[in-house]
Parts: C-alpha cells; structure tokens; sequence
C-alpha cells in the first residue's frame, strides 16, 4: 500500500542519503528567496541560510522540505547534540527546531539568527527571555494535532478495554488452536458504555477526547480552569477532587505547569476510585511516575496507557516499565502524516510572514 513503508532508522546525527547531501553532516539545498518584503535590512544582504536542527521526527522521509527550502539556502540535520548548536547555526537566520535546545549562549554565539522556528506548540527548547532580550522573533505551530491526539488517547483506552493486541499476539503464539474452547481470553475485558470519564484539561484536545468518550457511551466529567460553552456541549465541569472520586476513566490533556506537575501522585491517587484507568499523552511531568507503579501493583489503579514519560526517550530505570498494566507508546499520538504535513505547512507560512515583516503565531 502506499506510503505505509517502514521508515529507515538513522543512527546518530548521520546525514540522510542523497544525491543533495552536502560537505557538512546535514542535507543542503540552494535556492534564491522569494521576491517580498523583508524586515530587517541586514537579511536582504545575503541569501538566507536556514537551519533544520532535529528534522527526522517531523519528516524522516514521506513530507517534502520544499515550502521550506523555496526562502534560501536549507541544511537539514536529522538530529544534533547539544554540543553541536552553535556550529551549526553559526551563520544561519533563521534557526528550526523540535525538541533541541536553543539557548542563550547559542544566540550569543550566532548573532545572525532573526528567526528560531519551533516545530512543535510548546516552545520549551527555546530561551525565551534571551530571544526577547535580542530581538529574535520566535514563532510556534499552536494547532496541528488536536483529532489525532484524541484519538489516540481513546487508542490508549481501547487497547486497555479490549486488549486487542494481547490477543492478537496470542493467537499467532498457538494459544486459540490449542484452546479446549470455541473461544479464548486470558486477559479481562471491559464494555466503556456507561463508564465515567475524567478529562484534566478540556481545551480542543481534552473535548476532541470527550466528544469520542461520550460516541463511546460513556459520561463525561471534566476539569479546567476556564469552562466554555463548547466544553458544556460534551461534558459537565467539576472540581478536581470531584472528578477524581467519580472517574473510572481519567484522561489527561492539561498543560505542564508548576501546578499541574505530579497531578498524579499518591496523595491524589488516593482520592480516586479502586481499579481507575489513567490515560497520558499529553506531558509526562504529570506523573509522578514511582507513585503510579505503585498503585498499578497494588491494584489501586487497573491500568495505566502513556504516550510520555518524565524523561524521553524512556530510560531504563523507569519504574513503569515493569509496572502492571501500564502500556507505553513511544510519544507518537502527534505523529500522523496528516498531522507532521500541518506542521510543515504552518512552519512554510510562519516563515513567510516573518520574511514580509508580519510574524504570526509569534511566542516573542
């Protein structure tokens, strides 16, 4: 089927093979900018280097980086190190990153980055006081991903509910053909209809999550600081310690904050029902991820489905890897073609902007 080939993995910080691939380790591409109007005269002087830190996650081969490469000259770096930063982007104007720092000694080291482009809504890689301080614009994607992450969510709980891949593995082991009966399970199933779901933050996510709960259903609850019409419309606004003592479900789409770090933690998984279902493919800070093992193995909590951790990618000593029934994805609920080409394309048009003297989607 088309475009359902495996992605090659890369190691390192290798450069991707192909014919375009430059003396540095990146790929590089030339091309003149397009005509338009520019803010800051010193970028009219040469042709703008752009430069791509982390770009295998947002396109490790099936999206083209053309909107991109058509305002200057492009080197793409699949990964980079920390060490690497300033070397790279030494001469760039406008810097694109996902997940790889841009600190304040980088813009100091490189005072001709105009634009750091992040790739992503939340924009923690980059200094933002020291942007501010220098006057780089720094630009974010805000929206990209809100049905695919829902849905995921929802993936999470299903696989939870019906153990679908469980049996699956268990029937190509042998275990149904030897099965005494007409059927197999070893694993217990749940019907969600009539269940109560929790939702901690019930922005465009938490009611893309809601709106499929309740398809499913089930009941909603929800939990946020600024309640709206569009959230009344799916569910019913509680207080938090509410929503802990009612959920059988509790799905997490909050931001990251001081307040929201560790929302769960013994104290408040003591507040909810035996045998709760935690879901997170939002933040993995949210957790306090020995607190959780905890209450899996003691059967507190029934199952848990995470997409992120504390610390990615996953370190060994994560307590959670050998928690029971804690299924954890590799941080992917973002990752749909569908949802990597928005990025691309709202990328392409912050660029733009910027380049006519208009930012939009401007953090600084």
């Amino acid at each position: 089927m088309p475009g359902c080939e495996a992605f090659p993995p890369m190691a390192g910080n290798a450069p991707r093979p192909g014919k375009n691939q430059g003396p540095l380790p990146g790929r590089q591409r030339r091309n003149a900018p397009k005509a338009g109007r520019v803010s800051d005269a010193s970028i009219e002087s040469y042709i703008m280097k752009i430069v791509v830190l982390d770009g295998y996650t947002e396109n490790p081969g099936d999206l083209s980086w053309a909107g991109i490469e058509s305002f200057g000259s492009v080197t793409v770096y699949d990964r980079t190190p920390a060490d690497a930063v300033a070397a790279r982007v030494a001469d760039a104007g406008i810097v694109i990153t996902n997940k790889t720092p841009v600190t304040r000694a980088t813009m100091d080291a490189c005072p001709n980055i105009r634009l750091i482009a992040v790739l992503a809504t939340g924009y923690d890689p980059v200094d933002i006081a020291a942007a501010k301080e220098k006057g780089i614009v720094v630009s974010n994607v805000p929206t990209y991903g809100t049905d695919a992450v829902g849905q995921f969510a929802i993936a999470l709980l299903l696989e939870i509910a019906s153990r679908v891949g469980h049996h699956d593995l268990a029937v190509k082991q042998g275990r149904w053909a030897t099965s005494p009966d007409w059927c197999f399970w070893d694993y217990p199933l749940m019907e969600l209809a009539g269940k109560t779901m929790g939702i901690i933050g019930f922005g465009r996510i938490g009611q893309s999550t809601g709106r499929i709960a309740k398809a499913l259903g089930m009941r909603v609850i929800a939990h946020d600081k600024f309640p709206n019409d569009s959230g009344r419309a799916i569910g019913e606004y509680v207080d938090q310690d509410t929503l802990f003592a009612q959920s059988d479900v509790i799905a997490l789409h909050c931001n990251l904050t001081e307040e929201t770090k560790h929302i769960i933690r013994r104290e408040t998984i003591a507040k909810m029902r035996d045998g709760v279902i935690i879901i997170n493919n939002s933040r993995g800070p949210l957790i306090a991820e020995q607190d959780l093992a905890d209450a899996l193995r003691a059967g507190k909590v029934h199952a848990a489905g995470l997409d992120v951790v504390s610390l990615e990618p996953i370190t060994a000593d994560n307590p959670l890897l050998t928690a029971k029934n804690c299924i954890i994805t590799p941080h992917i609920s973002w990752a749909p073609k569908e949802c990597r080409q928005r990025i691309m394309d709202i990328t392409v048009n912050n660029i733009k902007a910027f380049t006519e003297g208009e930012p939009v989607n401007r953090i600084v």
